[in-house]
């Protein structure tokens, strides 16, 4: 199969619709709709996402999505972003709708009292935003207006700032690594429309490309490249066919703890400001399903899939052993369907396979006088009889090492 053809089959949007996963409306131009099988693949990416980073340290956050516009001027995204952004007008204010998350990070930081003895502080968020991009660049999930970026934002004290980034960019390895990818890295650096002073940019970009030299990951410098705030290190993930996606970022922000006035007591009970380093793994939770849906091409992972098993009883004397079947498996936490149409079940095996659903489990007589169950593999066929214990650990296996 050529390359465009291979590239057509794994087109995201085809098999979003071919899989019931996600819809674009005209009534809503670039903010996807999530159909019920493609909540399931999202929740999954979220709740992963939650458990490991509540596991190394970063403490969950939720911030408005609409905010008074002197926030956005005051933050700098007025002067750098305004065209991009979208805005309201309520009870006599000008409001925006948020374009990136981190001003809300930092007035939850600036709520209270903070100490050194605090720091690093490390706020996770999964938040919506929306940007205004031209209808003629809108794609599928790839290229939205509305979409949830995974952020985190990290106030920090100088002498943090090596090894919390070491600690992100080890957090990203490990997400990459769980879904197959590699990837490459690119420093970039500061932009013609940048905030602040050469001085801080030059000690910004240097502690970023010291922790790479350190860890000895090769990378490339973009130049020119960096956000408006802070120069960044941006991971290129590959994925089956080799193309490239621009997905995680970690930026270094010298900045925005300026213009907030952000600041936290030291060991002497003298103020001092916080640095930010702001990141995301996914990069958003929309372009990484795109991406997935096209690096599988749709056939996923067992833990990921949004039917884990199909059940295809013989015919209608098989139906109660098929349901039995099936409430089983459900209270062992696994999600399944049954296929009771009245068809062969030689059609109900295609279809299936056409869905991608990762296992067929194939109910007839034999099935229901021993209490057993014949197992078929997504594209690799028949893999035989089998108890239903035996089925549990097998899929219980898969979903917890994530295969």
């Amino acid at each position: 199969m050529s390359m465009e053809m291979e590239v057509e089959k794994r087109n995201h949007r085809k098999l979003g619709q071919q899989l019931e996963l996600f819809m674009s409306m005209e009534e809503a131009p670039g903010m996807p709709f999530f159909l019920p099988k493609g909540m399931v693949i999202r929740n999954e990416l979220e709740h992963l996402w939650k458990q490991r980073h509540q596991q190394v340290g970063y403490q969950e956050i939720k911030t408005p999505i609409m905010m008074k516009q002197e926030l956005w001027e005051q933050s700098g995204h007025w002067e750098h972003y305004h065209e991009n952004m979208y805005f309201s007008h309520v009870d006599e204010q000008n409001y925006a709708i948020r374009p990136m998350n981190c001003p809300g990070s930092v007035l939850i930081f600036n709520s209270k009292r903070r100490s050194y003895r605090e720091l690093p502080i490390r706020f996770a968020e999964l938040g919506l935003v929306h940007r205004h991009e031209l209808s003629g660049s809108l794609n599928g999930l790839l290229r939205v207006r509305s979409f949830t970026q995974d952020d985190a934002h990290l106030f920090v004290r100088e002498d943090q700032i090596e090894s919390e980034i070491e600690k992100v960019l080890d957090l990203i390895d490990e997400f990459y690594s769980t879904f197959g990818f590699s990837y490459k890295i690119e420093l970039s650096t500061r932009p013609e429309d940048f905030m602040g002073s050469v001085e801080i940019w030059d000690r910004a970009e240097s502690a970023l490309e010291k922790v790479l030299k350190k860890k000895e990951l090769p990378y490339q410098i973009n130049h020119g490249d960096g956000a408006f705030y802070g120069p960044k290190i941006d991971f290129h993930i590959l994925d089956s066919l080799g193309r490239s996606w621009q997905c995680g970022t970690v930026q270094l922000d010298f900045q925005m703890p300026e213009k907030f006035h952000c600041q936290y007591i030291g060991e002497v009970n003298k103020p001092h400001r916080p640095i930010m380093i702001h990141r995301a793994i996914y990069g958003s939770i929309e372009r990484f399903m795109a991406i997935l849906i096209e690096h599988f091409a749709g056939d996923f992972p067992f833990w990921l899939s949004p039917v884990q098993a199909k059940i295809l009883p013989i015919s209608d004397a098989h139906l109660s052993y098929a349901y039995q079947i099936k409430q089983d498996l459900e209270l062992a936490g696994f999600r399944i369907e049954v296929d009771d149409r009245v068809e062969k079940v030689g059609l109900k095996i295609r279809e299936a396979e056409k869905q991608k659903v990762p296992y067929m489990i194939i109910i007839g007589d034999q099935e229901v006088e021993n209490e057993s169950i014949a197992l078929r593999k997504h594209k690799d066929g028949n893999i035989g009889q089998m108890s239903i214990q035996d089925i549990i650990a097998r899929f219980s296996e898969e979903k917890v090492n994530r295969q």
